[in-house]
């Protein structure tokens, strides 16, 4: 059964902060979203080696799946290459959940299937974010309305990957590599010798691509 392409809703209560609401205020937020049959947990992680001026919210993704949870499923969608509809939908539940948060300089970081969604959220919504970190992942095929604001406003994007991953199939990379500089202000790297992961190397370059967008 074709899984439903609306109403996908965040679990609020299975989002990790942080910091507590009261110390959340007027800082910069940056969102964390999971890869495929993952949960809130697991990139939460990395905080530690990320610059400390953001708050960090590490979100659910809304669809159960496996052990874990997806932003699109994987028995309804291609790997690398989801419905447009089902990435809009989750896109969309993000937006949702974000329209209950202050509205303060905001950026975004997923790996695989959350590197997706972080820039299935520029696209619908370029004007909302101030920079996207895109681990491991790729662009969803197709068009979207907003995608000439998006290579208008040059988002800064960060895109990580490694010589040896074979998780993300090679269409959707190229894809990705033929998309991305017209529609962002990329900042490219590759890693040689990792796979489908994150490594030291990349969490630095990571975490000096962030401090470099925060405001000042």
């Amino acid at each position: 059964m074709p899984f439903p392409t609306r109403d996908l809703r965040l679990d609020r209560d299975a989002v990790l902060w942080s910091a507590s609401e009261r110390d959340r205020a007027g800082r910069p937020l940056l969102i964390l979203m999971h890869g495929y049959a993952s949960d809130e947990a697991d990139l939460f992680g990395i905080a530690a080696y990320l610059p400390l001026e953001p708050v960090i919210a590490s979100l659910r993704a809304p669809i159960p799946e496996g052990s874990g949870f997806a932003w699109f499923s994987r028995f309804t969608n291609v790997p690398g290459d989801p419905l447009a509809g089902n990435a809009d939908a989750a896109a969309r539940a993000v937006l949702e959940w974000l329209e209950d948060q202050p509205r303060v300089p905001t950026g975004l970081l997923g790996f695989s299937q959350g590197g997706a969604m972080a820039l299935q959220l520029l696209r619908l919504a370029p004007e909302r974010f101030d920079f996207a970190v895109q681990l491991s992942g790729f662009v969803v095929k197709g068009e979207q309305p907003k995608d000439a604001e998006l290579a208008e406003a040059q988002v800064p994007v960060f895109w990580g990957r490694g010589t040896l991953d074979d998780t993300i199939p090679t269409a959707s990379l190229e894809r990705t590599r033929e998309w991305l500089p017209g529609h962002s202000a990329l900042d490219a790297r590759i890693y040689e010798g990792m796979g489908h992961a994150i490594s030291p190397l990349e969490l630095g370059d990571i975490s000096s691509f962030i401090r470099s967008h925060l405001p000042r």
